[in-house]
């Protein structure tokens, strides 16, 4: 099932030609806004602002911080906004759902869209435009990098967590039996684990520490898997190994071209890329030895791994209503 997504929150006007499309990016760790020309190829950020957030903060911190991130683009008087947030999250009606996901428990059940609008102030927002921020991110790569010349993509975020986006022809797949339950990665299990406790952030900091290795960050692993250290690259290669099995059968029910992977771990794509391969080839074909180039979708790094998510919600704002 093909379902449409976003839906608008309200419609009353659309961006004027030549206006810079608003747009607000809610992360794991952090909030960002950005001005996004709506012409060129890529478009143009006229403007950036990004800040850290606590996802533990309470509901009036976090919309607090969005807010001041919001109102500082200056963006023009009753733009559509682009909103790309993570789920779970009712992105036809701008309600927060967020319960178990180790992230902004507190927005559970808050009305975002109308605290946003009324936070902005009356006149500076037409529409609200809420977006998944992995289909902001997929969007983003299908219309202006990596997946534009294919049809059927899955947009991968690997950061604090792993977000998915699965779309056809441009239109996000949230349904039926060829993607994941609510086409989320996130509610993928392992071992009777949820994913992410496998892979994320948090999982490969942990998964060293077991192995025995000193206090580090993600980026700190990573770094000593490049100067030749065996056990963070053990670490590294299990991690996402265990993630391209997770995905593999998906990618191949949805007979995805091409995945197409971000987020902040891309930075890593020299690390990451062959035991991604290896398990997509590993949990498609249950050997890692029959796995073929042939037998694979293209695998690939985004071609605007900081600003897909901006030009895929901008996008989204700037077009039709869905």
């Amino acid at each position: 099932m093909v379902v449409p997504s976003p839906v608008t929150v309200s419609s009353d006007a659309d961006v004027p030609a030549g206006q810079a499309v608003p747009v607000v990016e809610l992360g794991g760790s952090h909030v960002a806004g950005a001005l996004v020309g709506p012409d060129g190829n890529p478009p143009v950020i006229r403007k950036l602002i990004t800040a850290p957030v606590d996802p533990a903060a309470s509901a009036g911190v976090l919309l607090d911080a969005v807010l001041r991130c919001a109102r500082a683009l200056d963006a023009p008087a009753g733009a559509r906004w682009g909103v790309a947030v993570p789920g779970p999250f009712d992105y036809a009606a701008g309600v927060a759902w967020y319960r178990g996901v180790a992230k902004f428990d507190s927005l559970y059940g808050v009305d975002v869209g109308a605290r946003l609008r009324d936070g902005l102030g009356p006149g500076a927002a037409a529409d609200l435009v809420f977006l998944g921020d992995a289909e902001a991110f997929a969007l983003g790569e299908w219309v202006f990098g990596a997946g534009r010349s294919y049809r059927r993509i899955l947009g991968v975020t690997l950061g604090t967590g792993v977000g998915a986006s699965f779309l056809d022809g441009g239109i996000a797949v949230v349904g039926g039996p060829d993607v994941p339950p609510a086409g989320r990665a996130d509610l993928l299990t392992v071992n009777d684990r949820p994913l992410e406790e496998s892979v994320s952030t948090r999982a490969i900091v942990e998964q060293y520490a077991r192995a025995g290795g000193p206090s580090s960050s993600a980026e700190e692993i990573a770094e000593r898997a490049r100067g030749g250290e065996e056990r963070a690259r053990g670490v590294l290669d299990e991690t996402f190994a265990i993630l391209g099995a997770a995905l593999a059968p998906w990618v191949a029910s949805f007979g995805a071209e091409v995945v197409v992977v971000g987020g902040a771990m891309v930075q890593s794509w020299d690390l990451i890329a062959a035991p991604l391969r290896r398990g997509m080839g590993a949990g498609t074909n249950g050997d890692p030895a029959d796995a073929t180039a042939d037998a694979q979708p293209m695998l690939v790094p985004a071609t605007h791994p900081d600003h897909a998510a901006f030009f895929g919600a901008a996008h989204r704002a700037a077009g039709p209503d869905q």
